[in-house]
């Protein structure tokens, strides 16, 4: 083979051609990217830190729900970025509808022990409850049937308890009902850091040890106030300026409380101590408020959307002023007041909705002592938080308590029927309050 000049040899590519070296002007330029890049990493990790700081605070801070994701959907809402939590919240409970047909789960709607009768001694109480209606049929065994609930008010029942399915499509669905005597009882409304923020109240939580001994029951109360379009009064002062038309929870000097609509059923007198807003009435005259929309979010708030089934709660007054308190699952807004009014009330509020924030208990502890997380019964198994939460101190939603209005409450052997045959004989006259 004959050999070119000059040419390669096969196999071999012949010597690399050299790298040019950069020129000074050339390394200076990649130096200063180089050092732009780690300044802007610096900054950048700088920034992360306290927002990590304050994410993981937040996820491990029960007062911001039971659950992680609770938790976390809080905190984004607290950081600007609650229009998407409410679009993500709204696209799983769109696509996770409770469902169709069945039947609740054994155990799940109680059957009454003992035949509720009136109590024919004792002090000024209300008559109990009847029996509310089924909206499902056929009726299951105790659905609408009331049972004693909590520790007594000097030999009296003051609460009494019931499950009911919300509609009659959703059978194996189940919400629990309670009516409390106001007369028996005086309500005082508990305010937190969070809501309704500032501070600080002359009662907040942890519910202290001398309110335990005459603590009967305890309830959440609404919606954040920024979502709540209403106010908030306590201990003398306007934390958030009262709206008129908006549904209110209100509280008087004597412990009664009462539902209604400020400016019309309600109003700022010497005798208000507590004013608790939360959007509009639910139920009016004993039924539904008219055209009302699950879908309308203008006047129902906007957390969870309100055309989707979850967790929710609220509280009415009857015409005779007793209280009653819904709360359960697979409620919307429209079934929420469906059953407010089958539960006799004349006028009706939301309040607070999603699985962590509904929560009500009652208490029963022995005779003579204080009500304790231990002593205490959810008015449903399935509801967040357990028995305890309104007892510790990181608490900081507002929430309200029914106490006995006679000091410390007594638990008596449950009789054959709600009669109790040794009552009290002390009287005490106590305001309805618009009932």
């Amino acid at each position: 083979m004959t050999k070119t000049p000059g040419a390669p040899i096969p196999g071999n590519a012949g010597p690399e051609p050299p790298v040019p070296c950069p020129t000074p002007r050339k390394r200076a330029r990649s130096g200063r990217r180089r050092r732009v890049l780690l300044v802007a990493l610096v900054v950048f990790a700088a920034l992360l830190i306290p927002v990590g700081i304050s994410l993981g605070s937040a996820l491990n801070d029960p007062a911001n729900g039971s659950s992680i994701g609770a938790r976390a959907a809080e905190w984004f809402r607290g950081h600007g970025a609650e229009s998407i939590v409410n679009w993500i919240e709204n696209v799983w409970y769109t696509h996770h509808q409770p469902p169709v047909g069945g039947r609740p789960p054994k155990g799940e709607i109680r059957v009454p022990k003992h035949t509720v009768t009136p109590v024919a001694l004792g002090p000024l109480h209300l008559p109990p409850p009847q029996p509310i209606t089924p909206l499902a049929s056929p009726a299951l065994p105790g659905e609408g049937q009331w049972s004693v609930a909590g520790r007594l008010v000097e030999g009296v029942p003051a609460v009494y308890e019931t499950e009911l399915r919300p509609d009659p499509i959703h059978t194996s669905q189940v919400v629990g009902i309670a009516w409390l005597d106001t007369t028996l009882l005086d309500a005082t409304l508990y305010s937190g850091s969070i809501i309704p923020g500032g501070g600080p109240y002359s009662h907040t939580a942890p519910i202290q040890p001398a309110a335990a001994t005459s603590l009967v029951a305890a309830f959440n109360a609404g919606f954040l106030m920024a979502n709540a379009n209403g106010g908030y009064y306590t201990d003398g002062r306007t934390e958030i300026p009262l709206v008129n038309g908006a549904a209110s929870f209100v509280i008087y000097a004597n412990g009664s409380a009462t539902v209604g609509e400020w400016g019309r059923d309600v109003t700022m007198t010497p005798d208000v101590v507590s004013v608790r807003q939360n959007l509009d009435l639910l139920v009016d005259g004993g039924q539904p408020v008219p055209g009302l929309n699950a879908n309308d979010t203008t006047r129902w708030g906007f957390t969870l959307g309100n055309q989707v089934y979850v967790w929710r709660s609220g509280v009415g007054v009857t015409a005779d002023g007793a209280l009653v308190y819904v709360g359960g699952p697979s409620l919307n807004i429209t079934s929420l007041a469906n059953v407010l009014a089958a539960a006799g009330c004349v006028r009706a509020m939301e309040l607070d909705i999603n699985t962590d924030w509904v929560n009500m208990a009652t208490y029963d502890p022995p005779e003579g002592q204080p009500a304790t997380p231990n002593n205490a019964t959810n008015l449903l198994s399935t509801m967040s938080g357990g028995t305890g939460r309104y007892f510790q101190s990181y608490w900081e939603r507002d929430f309200i308590t029914m106490s006995s209005a006679y000091g410390v409450a007594q638990t008596l052997p449950a009789p054959t029927t709600t009669t109790v045959p040794k009552a009290s004989a002390r009287t005490k006259t106590k305001s309805t309050a618009g009932g």
